[in-house]
């Protein structure tokens, strides 16, 4: 029987970037944070280079109570009119989890849905964070409550006036990408 020899981890030596490493992730980006909801959708733009990050614009796209379809198409045509006027380069959004009603469950998914499609009908780059890794990353607990989020992202943005909570959520979630994409550029500048 042939011998095979392992050769350690250690030795190991990548003739390539890591795929998630190129030179893209070094230039600057345009990221849509949003914050879908059956009533109200909540979204922020932030233009992201390397470690600096700077407030486009936020809002929330409010559709009120009619009919559940009608509310679908608002979120839409809402989401789709934010990405024509600020094109996006990358899309963040909240994982999905569980609620205790599965008809709120429903709605939820239905209206992030509608935001995503809207959303990435432009080509942006989907990233999902859960709710634990935002907070983690805007207030340094996974365990921050709405206020706080609130005021680290007017903190962290330099924002003066009152945010709304939808739309605080949204930047909370670009943010988070912002973070995370700033650690894979120097990682990424760790192995070049």
């Amino acid at each position: 029987m042939k011998s095979v020899r392992a050769s350690s981890w250690r030795s190991y030596r990548p003739t390539a970037p890591v795929a998630w490493a190129t030179s893209a992730t070094h230039a600057a980006v345009r990221v849509l944070g949003l914050d879908p909801g059956s009533r109200v959708t909540g979204y922020g733009v932030l233009d992201v280079s390397g470690s600096t990050t700077r407030y486009v614009t936020s809002g929330c796209i409010a559709v009120g109570r009619g009919e559940f379809a009608a509310r679908l198409r608002d979120i839409y045509i809402g989401v789709a009119a934010i990405v024509a006027e600020h094109r996006p380069d990358e899309l963040a959004v909240e994982r999905v989890f569980v609620h205790r009603n599965p008809d709120s469950a429903l709605k939820l998914g239905q209206a992030r849905g509608a935001a995503l499609c809207a959303a990435y009908s432009n080509g942006a780059q989907l990233h999902q964070y859960t709710p634990r890794e935002v907070k983690q990353a805007v207030a340094g607990t996974g365990s921050a409550d709405k206020e706080q989020i609130q005021h680290m992202v007017k903190l962290l943005l330099k924002l003066d006036g009152r945010l709304a909570a939808d739309a605080a959520d949204a930047l909370a979630i670009a943010l988070c990408h912002a973070h995370s994409r700033a650690l894979r550029v120097a990682v990424a500048g760790t192995r070049l």
